[in-house]
Order: structure tokens, then sequence, then C-alpha cells
């Protein structure tokens, strides 16, 4: 499996459960299983990946605060720089989640969390 679908496969995992913040979640997260593959992952591979699985459908954006409501993002916000005041959330849609329940052939982990070789 080539490396930006492997990063797109463990983002899209990361998004599963929950709203979830680039900086505060999703990078941290997907680095350190990247981590375990021998993988040095990068904000801008995670950013790569989560625009292309808002332009498949398979995931969606929105601003979140405490003092408005939210407000979904129409594609890929910009992400250039880390947000001082982490706004920017990413989750799955139905399409997204069933692209990942259907498939884990290709997840990189074992069921005890090994890496597959």
């Amino acid at each position: 499996m080539e490396r930006n679908e492997i990063v797109r496969r463990l983002v899209l995992r990361e998004i599963t459960d929950d709203y979830e913040n680039v900086d505060q979640q999703i990078l941290p997260s997907v680095s350190r299983l990247g981590e375990r593959l021998g993988m040095n992952i990068q904000r801008g591979e995670v950013v790569t990946a989560l625009a292309g699985l808002i332009h498949d459908g398979f995931a969606s954006a929105y601003r979140l605060s405490p003092f408005e409501p939210p407000l979904e993002f129409k594609g890929m916000p910009s992400l250039e720089v880390v947000e001082m005041y982490f706004e920017t959330y990413f989750y799955v849609t139905p399409k997204g989640l069933a692209a990942y329940l259907a498939d884990d052939s290709q997840w990189p982990f074992d069921a005890e969390g090994n890496p597959v070789s």
C-alpha cells in the first residue's frame, strides 16, 4: 500500500468517532501510529489526506465554537498554519463511515496492534 493511502486510512480512522481537530488530535495520533510503521508523518500529509477525504465525500469540516452554532464548511478550509484557537474540526460522513467499516483488509495493523508486514 502506498504511503498516501496509509496516511488517508489513519486519518479516516481518527475522525470516525468524534469531531477532531488536526493539531489537537488527528496529527498526534496519526504520527504515533505512523512511527510504529516506520513513517514520519508530517502535518501537510494529514491536511492533504483530509482534503482528499472531503473531496471524495468521506469527511466534512466544521467550525465549532462554544459561542456560536456549528458551521459546516463547503469543501476544505485553509489550514496552512496551526490555529491559535482550535475551531476547525473534521468528522466522517455516512459514506466515509460505510467505507471505513466495509474494508479493513488494508488496515496496516493486526488484531494485536502490531504492524502488518
